[in-house]
């Protein structure tokens, strides 16, 4: 299957970047809270959000919000375990928690604020529920972001 024109890749995001708009605002107020305790923030191309980072609660790891992603470590890039691998469910390899969290940052340029009730209803924080089942499946493959692709 070709890949779809640059231009059009570009409509696309630009659309699902405003259609994100909403929680993206929830985030960017808590990453600017988090600048005032110490936070540092960058603009990162290829996870289409804005990161910050050094942000100074939380339990460890990232949240993403919309097209931003706080992160409480100093680099995006580091190795995390997959959800199901730390829930005992499955041996997989670490994964990039950029990759990761990019992926949440695509089913927010789809689902905007629909996201955050729909991950509440699958579950939560858990490796059973299928927004971070996905978001293992894409840093793990680099496909299947989509949380009702096949497992």
């Amino acid at each position: 299957m070709r890949a779809p024109p640059r231009w059009l890749l570009r409509v696309a995001q630009g659309l699902g970047i405003a259609w994100a708009l909403p929680v993206t605002m929830l985030g960017l107020a808590a990453g600017l809270a988090a600048l005032a305790a110490g936070a540092r923030m960058h603009f990162s191309p290829r996870d289409l959000a804005c990161v910050f980072q050094r942000v100074p609660w939380g339990p460890g790891g990232a949240l993403t919000l919309g097209n931003v992603i706080l992160d409480t470590g100093d680099d995006l890039g580091r190795p995390c375990h997959t959800y199901a691998h730390a829930a005992g469910l499955a041996v997989q390899p670490r994964i990039q928690l950029a990759d990761h969290e990019r992926a949440h940052v695509f089913q927010y340029m789809v689902l905007g604020a629909l996201l955050p009730p729909l991950y509440l209803l699958h579950g939560g924080v858990s490796a059973r529920n299928r927004f971070e089942r996905a978001a293992d499946r894409y840093a793990l493959t680099g496909r299947g972001w989509w949380p009702w692709a096949s497992d």
